[in-house]
């Protein structure tokens, strides 16, 4: 009793230190704060634990930097750009971008995403046509290639990949390959080692410090970028692995939305890899012409890239998100598989739907993480209540993360449309001002329609007390999910 007792005491000291950073040293939205405090109160020692893996501040950190990136005039042109658009000077020749010109705005005032007009864009929404097309491209790759996924796993497909780019870093063609640490756990070091024996580089991102421990395990780079010759850009959804075949029986049909651009979008693309490269690998990446080529696309769309992450003072891909909502006139689309958003996205879906917006949602009908799926059955709940049509989508998974608005503009890319791609991870998307594109998209979503299930608030009033006991418990702890 002697020995617990000032265990106790400790455990008890530490528990109070660490609530008292919580509230007021790190000064965190008021549901997470509640939610941490409730896991320090409920499981004292290991909840501490947990706190040291999971609840690092990044916020205003730089994290990443890059000593040339001023010699590519990005700054410069978005200070330009959003100078000439408040003066009225600048004339928007895309109709989409000239309809929603103040979200436009607003992604170059936050994030100097500077805005481009001259992109082709190929939609790429199944797993076999994405992979065929994308190790077209690294076949015909001239002087080099940067690729960057959240999940290369260890099997046929991420084999093909390895050794696809082993054999151009032995033709010459300079290959960097970036990673998540976490999201690629199963990528072993041996199967690496042909492409760095080949010429070719890796890094991990965020990699543990001290074996089997990662204080760094709750922030995870959750982007999906490939850049060919820095003419050729890649960004959405998908990772590589056997099951975005769809050859996973517990998945089945994976559904995904990826995007192929060509055009000057790419050079921002090209930047965003750049930077977390450098922040990943000793061997950093100087700026030379041949990573930022002429374009010569001859393609119509708008489109910014926008990042954000949680160095990030502001939650820039959930701003565009919410402003694209309150933007719509007629109708929004919403594909997710993942839906467990803050108050300020409910909000404005509640808003759009209750003031004649036609608002549709879809969400996959089986889990892969359960506590997410419970937390995202709690919050379409109330968004059934407020009129929102909500598909499940049956036909295996759908991993896409789109938004269409009006059919004039979208968003496509690697961001959930929840508190942990908004806060945690970080995330890429563009937001793509074409009728043409947004169109392709909302036929896309109509086809999905037929192999899904509408969800009514009938039917979702009907869920067992089971049910809503794991709805409850995981709302709660969604704010730090």
């Amino acid at each position: 009793m002697n020995v617990i007792s000032p265990f106790l005491s400790l455990v008890l000291i530490l528990n109070i230190v660490l609530a008292t950073v919580v509230i007021f040293r790190e000064r965190r939205d008021a549901g997470s704060t509640w939610a941490w405090l409730l896991v320090l109160y409920f499981i004292p020692l290991l909840g501490f634990i947990l706190y040291l893996l999971f609840a690092q501040n990044y916020r205003g950190t730089r994290l990443f930097q890059w000593e040339d990136i001023d010699r590519i005039g990005t700054m410069e042109a978005a200070r330009d750009q959003l100078a000439r658009l408040r003066s009225d000077s600048e004339q928007i020749g895309n109709p989409a971008a000239a309809a929603h010109r103040e979200l436009l705005v607003m992604h170059l005032n936050a994030k100097q995403a500077v805005y481009t007009e001259n992109n082709e864009v190929e939609l790429l929404m199944d797993g076999e046509r994405k992979f065929e097309r994308l190790f077209r491209d690294i076949e015909q790759a001239r002087d080099h290639i940067h690729i960057q996924y959240y999940i290369i796993q260890n099997d046929d497909l991420g084999g093909r990949l390895l050794r696809a780019l082993a054999e151009k870093a032995r033709s010459g063609v300079s290959v960097r390959l970036l990673y998540d640490e976490l999201g690629s756990r199963r990528l072993s070091k041996r199967a690496l080692k042909e492409l760095r024996e080949a010429g070719g580089e890796a890094a991990a991102f965020f990699p543990s410090r001290f074996r089997l421990v990662n204080l760094r395990l709750n922030y995870r780079n959750h982007r999906k970028l490939v850049i060919i010759d820095g003419e050729v850009g890649y960004v959405g959804g998908f990772n590589v692995g056997d099951e975005y075949l769809g050859l996973d029986p517990k998945f089945g049909y994976w559904r995904d939305t990826h995007m192929r651009v060509r055009g000057d979008a790419v050079r921002a693309m090209q930047t965003r890899f750049i930077l977390d490269w450098n922040q990943a690998s000793r061997l950093h990446i100087r700026y030379h012409p041949s990573l930022f080529p002429a374009s010569d696309a001859a393609g119509g769309a708008g489109i910014q890239i926008v990042a954000s992450g949680p160095e990030s003072k502001l939650e820039y891909i959930k701003n565009g998100y919410v402003k694209m909502i309150s933007s719509a006139k007629r109708s929004i689309v919403i594909q997710t598989p993942y839906f467990v958003p803050d108050v300020g996205f409910m909000d404005a879906l509640r808003i759009a739907a209750l003031s004649g917006v036609q608002v549709n949602l879809m969400i996959p009908d089986k889990p892969d993480h359960p506590f997410i799926y419970w937390a995202t059955l709690s919050h379409i709940g109330e968004l059934l209540k407020s009129g929102v049509t909500v598909y499940l989508y049956r036909n295996g998974f759908i991993h896409a993360k789109t938004i269409v608005i009006d059919d004039e503009i979208a968003s496509i890319g690697t961001a959930n449309m929840d508190v942990r791609s908004f806060k945690l991870n970080f995330e890429v998307n563009a937001f793509v001002y074409d009728s043409d594109i947004a169109r392709q998209l909302t036929e896309a979503f109509e086809e999905d329609v037929r192999v899904s299930d509408l969800l009514t608030l009938e039917r979702y009033r009907q869920r067992s007390r089971w049910i809503r006991i794991k709805e409850s418990v995981s709302r709660l702890m969604s704010p730090i999910l």
